[in-house]
């Protein structure tokens, strides 16, 4: 993997549902052995964008093109061997166990009969590895904490062995630890593996810390991307999400933190 080069490119993407707009005129890229974090008020199209890109629904207008090929020249098949994406709340199949679900994270590379090769084992044992979800592999999905079945659906879209990497959202419905746990795999991924990482994020301070480019999404289109420590600004925070904060810098981690303007003032 070529560290630093764009895999996956959006230009002038109008996404939306049916001929609903909720998204126009967005260029971005993700580029390999980056994290790329999306943020924005809800409504504002995070997820339309992620599956718009993901070739789950048809974009409205613009071009968007997966290893320098227009995203509509794939089979299905193809652009999963190049793109994994994780929704926010996938369907949980009865009676699986983690490695079963991860062994389905395969169906794009077998053959025409289907069968389980050399090749797939070693890509499940990879991603049960990286996801530190070895321990977990026999134990049934219905039986884990949501932490541990987020770490096994990320096992699963890593089995994939795709080179870009989607995720909507994965800290959802996650503890503040479990969240952390997740987002420091996905940054893992990125720097490690040299994988192209989009995801959705609600948590400005999780973005700043994790980022290597925040797109903050609002009034239907980019209003800003870029490093954190630039697009994370007061009036880029007020312009988005209506509020207004101070925006500092932990003199710790170095990572910035916002902090919302109290209207009247604390008194003891």
């Amino acid at each position: 993997m070529t560290y630093g080069r764009v895999l996956l490119s959006v230009d002038g993407l109008a996404a939306g549902h049916g001929a609903h707009r909720v998204v126009s005129d967005v260029s971005l890229g993700f580029t390999a052995g980056e994290l790329t974090v999306l943020v924005g008020p809800n409504g504002c199209g995070k997820s339309t964008v992620l599956r718009t890109i993901a070739g789950l629904q048809p974009a409205l207008a613009g071009e968007v093109r997966v290893g320098g090929a227009p995203l509509e020249s794939y089979s299905r098949r193809a652009l999963a061997r190049r793109v994994a994406f994780l929704p926010q709340t996938p369907q949980v199949p009865a009676g699986l166990t983690v490695r079963e679900l991860v062994r389905h994270g395969r169906y794009a590379h077998r053959g025409a009969l289907g069968r389980h090769r050399p090749e797939d084992t070693e890509a499940v044992e990879w991603a049960l590895a990286v996801t530190d979800a070895e321990p977990l592999a026999a134990a049934r999905l219905d039986e884990l904490s949501g932490g541990e079945r987020q770490r096994a659906w990320l096992a699963t879209v890593l089995a994939q062995r795709a080179d870009i990497v989607l995720l909507d959202e994965p800290t959802t419905y996650l503890d503040l630890r479990h969240q952390f746990e997740v987002l420091d795999v996905v940054r893992a991924l990125a720097r490690d593996h040299g994988i192209a990482c989009g995801v959705v994020l609600h948590d400005l301070m999780q973005a700043a810390a994790y980022a290597d480019t925040v797109v903050v999404l609002a009034e239907k289109g980019v209003l800003c991307s870029g490093p954190p420590e630039s697009v994370l600004t007061s009036s880029a925070i007020h312009r988005a999400f209506g509020i207004d904060v101070t925006v500092m810098r932990d003199p710790e981690s170095g990572y910035l933190a916002c902090f919302p303007r109290r209207r009247e003032p604390v008194t003891a």
